[in-house]
């Protein structure tokens, strides 16, 4: 479109129209003009007082948030885009209660919408990387000396990551744009057979991989180019280093610490899609990183129950 907002105020008067908005995300979703998403048939009539469809093939009506992460939602568009723009290009983050504020709905459907907008910016590129990758692990949870006596001496009982969520991480070097990609995963554990299948599951074999001297990436040398740098001696070897990654937990810590502040284990990797998501355009514009996370939101769509785990329990 070519009077797409550019900035955050242009974002929020250019949806504010409900027409606009709706209009924005045909264009988004049915570029050839709108089909059935129950058939696929494109013999469909626009009811404009509801703002639906109704296919004359399968009779069946229909909106253009149905099969989106939208789907069944109460809010409208011109509150979920703009709450879209928002979590694309906030640097550290929004939180459910900022959201909550900016948009007029409570914290707990504020924290509902960033959950489904993070659904949406998921990441479903698995392209093996061939060329240079940094690998590195870290942990995420509360510091011991903030916890209360109980949860401390319930929760630590040990050293290092205990009582905290191991995740592991892959730096792809100058990527196919020439700049730097990351793919992050939650793991049980750092292990090798954790993390040895998790390098060879992204990286092609005969590829380059850097590690720091963790013993679980000892076996990487029978299929990769691997090098190492012991952090207790310096931070880098020429190309030897794990900065690129270590730089993006930075950026993961520094949003979950100052924005979101606690963040339960169970939604940990939500969080993840989300930093990867800002980490991996950010040599882009606001509004480029707004279309991509738009034309993302079709075939993803996320419950209440899924969100809370009562469907778990069922």
């Amino acid at each position: 479109m070519a009077d797409q907002p550019q900035t955050l105020l242009e974002a929020v008067t250019y949806f504010a129209d409900p027409d606009r908005a709706l209009d924005f995300m045909v264009e988004m979703r049915w570029p050839r003009g709108v089909t059935c998403p129950h058939c696929n048939s494109n013999g469909v009539g626009f009811i404009r007082t509801r703002r639906i469809w109704r296919c004359k093939s399968c009779k069946k009506q229909f909106s253009a948030k149905l099969g989106t992460i939208f789907e069944d939602s109460p809010i409208s568009l011109d509150k979920w885009l703009p709450a879209m723009w928002l979590i694309c290009n906030a640097k550290n983050g929004i939180s459910s209660y900022e959201l909550g504020r900016a948009l007029g709905v409570t914290q707990t459907t504020g924290w509902f919408m960033l959950h489904r907008i993070r659904l949406a910016l998921q990441n479903d590129d698995f392209t093996m990387i061939d060329g240079e990758a940094e690998v590195d692990e870290t942990f995420i949870g509360g510091k011991a000396r903030f916890m209360h006596k109980a949860d401390r001496e319930r929760k630590i009982n040990g050293t290092g990551g205990t009582g905290k969520v191991a995740v592991m991480g892959l730096l792809d070097r100058h990527g196919p744009d020439g700049h730097s990609t990351v793919r992050a995963k939650v793991v049980p554990n750092t292990r090798r057979n954790t993390v040895g299948p998790e390098v060879r599951k992204n990286v092609k074999a005969g590829a380059t991989v850097y590690s720091d001297a963790l013993k679980s990436y000892s076996d990487l040398d029978a299929d990769y180019v691997h090098g190492v740098i012991d952090h207790a001696e310096k931070y880098a070897d020429g190309h030897i280093h794990t900065n690129g990654i270590e730089n993006f937990w930075s950026l993961l810590k520094r949003a979950i610490k100052g924005t979101y502040v606690s963040v339960e284990p169970f939604h940990l990797f939500r969080y993840l899609d989300e930093e990867v998501f800002r980490f991996n355009t950010r040599e882009g514009t606001d509004v480029q990183r707004f279309v991509r996370a738009v034309g993302q939101v079709v075939g993803r769509r996320l419950t209440y129950d899924d969100l809370t785990g009562k469907a778990l329990a069922v």
